[in-house]
């Protein structure tokens, strides 16, 4: 998976009735937009995620 600044990472809810999460891409501490990515959820926390299978990303358009 590969980010930029600025995209929108979705997470699909792991258990069933679990809502999916949407959070902006803030920071990129891998190297060429590889995780771990520094992502503010639209609740407003921070967290620093390693997404896996059950994300996706959304470029914003240009």
């Amino acid at each position: 998976m590969h980010v930029a600044v600025g995209d929108r990472l979705h997470v699909q809810g792991r258990v069933v009735g679990a809502h999916a999460h949407t959070a902006e891409v803030v920071e990129v501490h891998g190297e060429n937009g590889e995780p771990p990515y520094l992502v503010r959820y639209d609740d407003g926390h921070e967290a620093l995620v390693f997404p896996g299978p059950d994300a996706w990303v959304e470029h914003p358009q240009s």
